[in-house]
């Protein structure tokens, strides 16, 4: 069979193949750091899945074995890194119904059901009811006690799903008071199973009814629902919070504002084959048209009403600068921003914050959000948070050297 090629750039695959045969990598080409599992190389993009689950069935064997052992608390960092592994391995392959595609995602939800067994704290399955008799899947990461409290709900980014964040062994909200809720949106993990699409307000929607499920339970305080979304996610979270008002804080990171401008033309080809298949097309020129020339946040921001957090890297070639600062401004609720020196996309141990990620940092300000002091109404705030600096609240409030419309360099 010869394969009819879907987008223009996917005759750009054996420079695809090459860049992962040389980095590591098949997006993201600034990071170092490789996107394959310690040990495994592939030499081309079909390869990608096979080696992540040959990574994955590693750590599930050991997790057993520490489960029989009773050491559940290292069972739980196996299938932490199990449920990864078998994460990546099934992202890869981006064709509805595949049958391998189907079975690393069962061995994906296996993984999460072993380690709900060895967590230290309770996480739960739910399904948000939605269109057409379908669900919104989510994980519950919640308290110890299940006392009620904030809930933050986690926006998974387009190469990620709500098995992403957060770990179970690593929990960086709990020490924080924080409940997590995590969302497979439209178009991420169940609901590529369920063939939910990512296109118009399907992930809006989708958002709200979780927000309606959460504000029923009683672990949770209606009050203090806040979103938390990463790349496409910080989209995706935006659109969200201008959509529902019953949020009541945002943080945007690791910014992907834009989608239409740079991530389908620009970047690496695989965004685009892979959101084609998130939102369920297969011409180029209806997806063009039908899906990506609305992606944006320009025109929403304004109707957000709750305190925002905007994140980015001050090079990130998904979200040039000048679009985060465009942002900012439209923006009219509390608001601050953290631009991060010589930082790029992904937000992971980063040298401006001592080598931690984001994620830590975040989840401070919601804290302080939610449960602290708060912010004035006329909050306005932008940090430049330098590579040898002392984080975003130390002195760094920083005026933008260009205004809205000017190119960033």
């Amino acid at each position: 069979m010869i394969r009819k090629l879907r987008t223009q750039r996917d005759n750009q695959q054996w420079m695809l193949d090459l860049a992962l045969n040389m980095r590591g990598r098949v997006q993201n080409f600034e990071i170092d750091a490789t996107e394959m599992p310690p040990g495994k190389r592939a030499r081309n993009y079909r390869m990608m899945p096979k080696m992540w689950r040959q990574a994955a069935e590693q750590h599930e064997a050991l997790a057993k074995r520490a489960q029989a052992h009773g050491a559940n608390v290292t069972a739980t960092a196996h299938y932490d890194h199990a449920i990864e592994a078998y994460r990546m391995a099934q992202h890869a392959i981006y064709f509805d119904n595949h049958p391998v595609k189907k079975y690393l995602y069962r061995k994906l939800s296996e993984m999460v059901d072993r380690r709900s067994e060895t967590a230290d704290y309770p996480i739960e399955r739910v399904e948000v009811p939605f269109d057409d008799g379908k669900t919104i899947s989510c994980l519950f990461h919640m308290l110890p006690d299940r006392r009620k409290a904030p809930v933050v709900i986690y926006v998974p980014g387009m190469d990620q799903t709500k098995e992403s964040f957060p770990t179970a062994h690593a929990q960086v909200a709990l020490a924080r008071g924080f409940h997590v809720m995590s969302m497979d949106g439209p178009g991420q993990g169940s609901s590529n199973m369920q063939k939910i699409r990512s296109v118009k307000d399907n992930y809006e929607r989708a958002g709200a009814s979780v927000i309606s499920y959460l504000r029923k339970r009683k672990e949770v305080n209606s009050k203090k629902i806040a979103i938390y979304g990463i790349s496409m996610g910080s989209y995706w979270s935006l659109r969200l919070a201008s959509y529902d008002h019953r949020i009541a804080a945002v943080a945007s990171a690791v910014a992907c504002f834009n989608p239409n401008n740079t991530i389908f033309t620009q970047s690496s080809p695989r965004f685009k084959q892979m959101f084609m298949y998130m939102a369920g097309y297969g011409d180029e020129d209806k997806f063009d048209v039908e899906v990506a020339k609305s992606m944006t946040v320009r025109g929403h921001l304004g109707k957000i009403e709750c305190p925002t957090l905007l994140a980015t890297g001050e090079f990130d070639p998904l979200c040039p600068l000048e679009d985060a600062i465009e942002a900012f401004e439209e923006l009219t609720s509390p608001k601050e921003m953290w631009v991060f020196e010589n930082q790029y996309h992904p937000q992971r141990s980063l040298s401006n914050l001592g080598g931690l990620d984001n994620h830590e940092y975040v989840l401070d300000w919601l804290h302080d959000v939610l449960m602290g002091k708060g912010l004035s109404k006329r909050h306005r705030r932008i940090a430049y948070v330098k590579e040898t600096g002392d984080g975003p609240w130390g002195d760094c409030e920083w005026t933008p050297t260009v205004k809205p419309g000017q190119a960033y360099f």
